[in-house]
């Protein structure tokens, strides 16, 4: 069994996939911690693969970054690669989303916050539209509360990266009614978190991410550990419902 540095994990730990790895420079971070960096703390760490992309994506240039990352990682068998648009550019991002398409990308992240982008603009409302009709999972950003009822009905798959317990009960009001929209567990820290989604709502509404390398995996692993939840459900949220999006 895989180890961190300072603790020997348990078989409840391991990881599947981890939804929500970045790489490369992050002005808000004193962190400037690249592709290498990203790897070697995930191979001490319990996580088995991950969705990743580089941050040139999100702050710089979309297209220049949707093609590193998929350049970047074509050596790295651990980690499949994530795209992005920018969405102050809904027409541009029509072209990136056929690029991705054509690469066989499975999942766009947006950064909504980073590019001041609300859910009743326009350019927001078509760039959905687009990567829903491409059958592409969405990595999003933001409060659910704000984006959620702008996604609901769309048949659209959602993974909302900032599920902060303080918002969980309002989530699963929307994924109650809503199959395809899933939270990740980084922010879940409220102590029965993962036990209420997995009652409410059931465990594939849930998915393992962590935001490395700007959070620490352990104490999130250690979270779904000790969580009250049985051993089908745990597999799921650590992994299992990330194989369902791919298959």
């Amino acid at each position: 069994m895989t180890t961190y540095d300072w603790l020997r994990t348990a078989p409840e730990e391991f990881i599947g996939w981890d939804v929500d790895v970045l790489y490369g420079p992050w002005p808000r971070h004193h962190a400037d911690i690249g592709l290498a960096g990203v790897r070697a703390r995930l191979a001490r760490s319990p996580v088995s693969r991950a969705l990743a992309m580089s941050t040139r994506g999100a702050l710089f240039d979309d297209a220049a970054g949707n093609i590193r990352t998929v350049k970047d990682l074509a050596d790295c068998p651990e980690l499949l690669p994530v795209g992005t648009v920018d969405l102050r550019d809904a027409l541009a991002a029509e072209e990136r989303l056929d690029a991705l398409d054509a690469e066989g990308v499975r999942f766009l992240r947006l950064f909504t916050e980073q590019q001041d982008v609300e859910p009743d603009f326009p350019g927001y409302r078509h760039v959905i539209g687009q990567a829903v009709s491409r059958g592409l999972v969405l990595l999003h950003d933001g409060d659910p509360r704000h984006y959620g009822p702008a996604l609901a009905g769309r048949g659209a798959d959602v993974v909302f990266l900032d599920v902060h317990s303080y918002v969980l009960a309002d989530f699963l009001l929307l994924a109650r009614s809503d199959p395809g929209f899933r939270a990740t567990t980084r922010l879940l820290s409220a102590p029965d978190a993962i036990e209420r989604v997995v009652e409410t709502a059931g465990a594939r509404h849930l998915v393992f991410g962590s935001r490395t390398p700007f959070m620490d995996i352990s104490p999130q692993t250690l979270r779904l550990r000790y969580a009250g939840i049985g051993e089908a459900e745990r597999a799921a949220i650590a992994g299992g419902n990330v194989e369902e999006l791919l298959g």
